[in-house]
């Protein structure tokens, strides 16, 4: 059978089946709701293990060929509703967002119905020199990480209405996500959720409704059609017995997976490239098209696309889709227009065009590639008949893999364009197993047509020195080699800063002085305080290892596959050294790693910051600190991140820092929540390379310089730093089957800040008549700083505490401490600073001792 026959036969077949009832009579699933649904959706089975069946659109334009008249003009008629439900005023004020892969296409047509909205669709390709300004997650989808990375960084904060669109609202979870998200950044009054299809459960219906409520928005939702999928009990684990049974049968063509005389014989539905797909494309069977696509308007709105930039593009359709249609071969009577993974918009706006062009003589389809795998099914009450597999051919962030193209072959075309942008446009792309080759096999005309990828310009920065200088290393500056850590610091190692702890603070409290601009004097531990140390470390060792690499492994698999480590100075430091040793243990990588100063009340260095960025993408910069106390840090470095964004425009710096121990409950991304002894809170610059804390005072640190620290070189008899280090990663070899199932669990835990510390501080402050959180430094390792650093007036230990207190029961001792056991305690110990300092503490203004 010819192709035009075979897809002729498919035709009818299809005019008599439901193209979801091969799936619903294998797994038992319904699909209720509007007499509409089964015009507008199919059914197929996943090859994903979070969810069996997939709903198949068939006005979407990604898996199933459609004309691009019915695809574009679902959107603009959903935008146009939209325009309808918020009224004229709100439309102009309006921004839409659309989700990649699969809606990028729609929620531009929805922008376009929408009238003079900006558009914005998330993406999951990393651009080199473009911020971040937000992501979230899809947790039922093969690749999950949304980034969003507007050129104009302002796109997202106006007050407008913001308008969400996805091909189906099916749990409401990737919307829900997304809204909390942008809401704690870019809080608004009314969203707008757009679906081709709702198909949520009752269970599911009133989660908008519950959302709305927690954030005080207005949030509407627009379909085109609703109903419900019903799921039988087990439909999973049987959805993919019946993958694996027709994946296997497809790999052998003498078996057959069906049992049931009833069921209809499945052929070989995958289609791979052969020999004869080299052959076409050596013998010019695949040509190309000069679109002359107009100077910079963006190929979709990855960056954002403006009403400018649509007005350019319309002006400019007729004429490329006249130079499409030159291209086609004579007696083209069926052509297929096939976009790109995310690269939807443009493809189908061409397709749109070229069938605007050439009349009802050609029957014009679109549809796309895609990263999802799906079961294919030659069976007409199934939705993909047959699948083309391919490399990826743009380079992708996640690293190779397969892509597909699905209803292609066999589907009778005479001709397929393939629409690709720039940055797709590679080797790959052009090998012997690439895209235009395996249509060729399939397909007797191929033309690639290639749309420049938009790359934004860089954002407008204030006035500031051209250059930063580089980061301090050992030996110069620490007792760290170079390749382990750059200090974005400046060395104030001849300057004398130095006063006694209570001198420092009653100058501090009285509102003369603030604490970044001195320097406590170094603690010299006793030989005794030292055996403790070498005690604590010999016992946690192991424990240190298996939280390193569990909080390494969460940040690679998380935040990104090659992270730049950015320890606050100088707690964070020792920790960002491990990290980066296990990075390159288990995994050979050479993070970069670098240490920058964050004051309480002044912020982080917002030099420091601006170097960072001249040299890495933000988007990769991952914060690292030691531990959590009440998340007083946490909430410092969001506000300072917040305020660098709004002074410079650079954004993309994640504020969710990443710690060894979060026994406060403030972070996501943590190696444990247990408060134990990090024997690194045990000393000073004698386990942090020999530097001293950071210090910014204004005749000392000008506008354009990074904050200060010393280099304590005469301690380097004492020093402890590589010791500590080293001792910790000797145990990486026998920690390493223990942190992979404790990443497992915690990779599938909610690891969702409750903030319980903070809660545990402000009922401690009460309970003990001070009145100020501030004054109340929960956990081992403040407790030590209290010890060492500020004025004591006791320590609450938890009933029963171990080892991890024998050092602080020794500070205690010899400062005339009491230690105070409590039953309830919900960290290991809490150091409790002396009240008689509360005048002007802590705060805002950062008037205190904090450590």
């Amino acid at each position: 059978m010819t192709d035009r026959a075979h897809a002729e036969g498919h035709a009818e077949e299809r005019a008599g089946a439901w193209s979801g009832s091969w799936v619903a009579e294998r797994l038992g699933v319904e699909l209720t709701g509007d007499e509409a649904l089964t015009g507008l959706l199919g059914l197929a089975l996943r090859r994903n293990p979070k969810r069996a069946h997939l709903l198949v659109s068939n006005v979407l334009g990604k898996h199933v060929p459609q004309s691009p008249s019915v695809v574009y003009g679902h959107g603009v008629a959903l935008g146009r509703r939209v325009r309808d439900l918020l009224g004229a005023d709100a439309a102009e004020r309006a921004v839409v967002l659309g989700y990649a892969e699969t809606a990028t296409g729609l929620g531009h047509s929805v922008a376009d119905g929408l009238g003079p909205a900006p558009y914005l669709h998330s993406t999951r390709r990393p651009v080199t020199g473009v911020a971040r300004a937000g992501g979230f997650e899809e947790s039922h989808s093969h690749a999950t990480s949304h980034l969003l990375l507007p050129e104009d960084p302002a796109l997202l904060a106006g007050d407008g209405p913001l308008v969400l669109v996805d091909d189906e609202f099916s749990t409401g979870n990737t919307v829900l996500n997304t809204v909390r998200a942008l809401h704690e950044r870019y809080p608004r009054t009314r969203y707008v959720v757009v679906a081709l299809v709702d198909m949520r459960s009752p269970a599911d219906a009133g989660r908008l409704d519950d959302l709305a409520r927690e954030i005080g928005a207005r949030v509407d939702l627009v379909t085109t059609a609703s109903g419900t999928v019903r799921l039988p009990p087990g439909v999973l684990e049987k959805g993919q017995e019946l993958v694996a049974r027709h994946e296997a049968a497809a790999t052998d063509p003498t078996e057959h997976p069906a049992t049931d005389p009833t069921e209809h014989r499945v052929t070989d539905p995958t289609v791979v490239p052969t020999g004869r797909a080299s052959a076409a494309a050596t013998s010019g069977a695949v040509r190309r098209v000069e679109l002359h696509w107009p100077r910079d308007v963006p190929d979709g709105g990855r960056h954002g696309f403006t009403g400018a930039h649509r007005a350019r593009l319309e002006a400019a359709l007729p004429a490329m889709a006249a130079r499409i249609a030159e291209a086609l071969p004579a007696g083209a009577r069926r052509v297929l227009v096939l976009g790109f993974e995310e690269l939807m918009y443009a493809p189908l706006r061409l397709a749109h065009a070229l069938e605007q062009t050439v009349g009802g003589d050609v029957a014009v389809r679109y549809s796309t590639t895609t990263r999802s795998p799906v079961l294919a099914v030659d069976d007409p009450g199934y939705a993909i008949r047959t699948r083309l597999v391919f490399p990826a051919h743009d380079d992708p962030a996640d690293g190779p893999g397969e892509r597909y193209a699905y209803n292609v072959a066999g589907a009778g075309f005479d001709a397929v364009v393939a629409v690709v942008d720039s940055a797709a446009d590679t080797p790959a792309l052009h090998a012997p197993d690439g895209l235009p080759a395996t249509l060729a096999a399939h397909v007797p005309h191929v033309l690639l047509a290639v749309v420049p990828s938009y790359v934004p310009r860089p954002a407008h920065a204030p006035e500031r020195p051209s250059m930063l200088p580089e980061p301090l290393r050992g030996p110069d500056f620490s007792s760290y080699a170079p390749d382990e850590v750059g200090w974005l610091l400046q060395d104030l190692s001849d300057v004398t800063l130095e006063a006694p702890t209570e001198e420092r603070e009653e100058a501090i409290q009285s509102g003369g002085a603030h604490y970044a601009e001195s320097l406590p004097v170094e603690y010299q531990p006793s030989e005794q305080y030292q055996q403790l140390f070498h005690a604590a470390l010999e016992t946690s060792a192991a424990r240190l290892a298996r939280a390193v690499g569990a909080v390494t492994e969460i940040v690679l698999a998380e935040r990104s596959p090659r992270p730049v480590l950015v320890s606050l100075a100088r707690a964070g430091t020792p920790v960002g050294v491990l990290m980066r040793r296990w990075a390159q243990y288990r995994h050979g990588l050479d993070l970069p790693h670098y240490a920058v100063s964050i004051v309480r009340g002044r912020g982080i260095d917002a030099n420091a910051l601006r170097w960072l960025a001249d040299h890495h993408d933000p988007a990769d910069v991952v914060f690292v600190d030691g531990w959590t106390g009440k998340g007083a840090i946490t909430r410092e470095l969001a506000a300072a991140l917040s305020a660098f964004e709004a002074s410079d425009g650079i954004t993309g710096f994640d504020p969710e820092i990443a710690v060894l121990a979060d026994p406060g409950s403030c972070v996501r991304t943590y190696g444990t929540r247990d408060d134990f002894l990090i024997p690194s809170a045990c000393l000073n610059s004698t386990v942090s390379g020999l530097i001293s804390r950071t210090v910014l005072r204004a005749d000392l640190v000008g506008p354009h310089d990074f904050h200060g620290a010393k280099f304590y070189r005469e301690l380097a008899g004492a020093d402890l730093s590589p010791a500590f280090l080293d001792a910790v990663s000797a145990r990486f070899p026998e920690v390493t089957d223990t942190v992979d199932a404790q990443v497992k669990d915690l990779l599938s835990a909610d690891r969702a800040p409750t903030w319980e510390g903070w809660a545990a501080v402000e009922r401690i402050s009460e309970e003990y008549g001070i009145h100020d959180v501030n004054l109340v430094k929960p956990g081992v390792g403040e407790t030590t700083r209290v010890m060492l650093r500020r004025v004591p007036w006791k320590v609450l230990a938890r009933a029963g505490a171990g080892a991890d207190l024998d050092h602080v029961r020794l500070l205690a001792e010899q400062r005339g401490v009491p230690v105070e056991e409590v039953a309830d305690l919900p960290y290991t110990c809490v150091g409790l600073i002396h009240p008689q300092y509360t005048r002007g503490a802590t705060g805002a203004d950062g008037k205190a001792v904090t450590l």
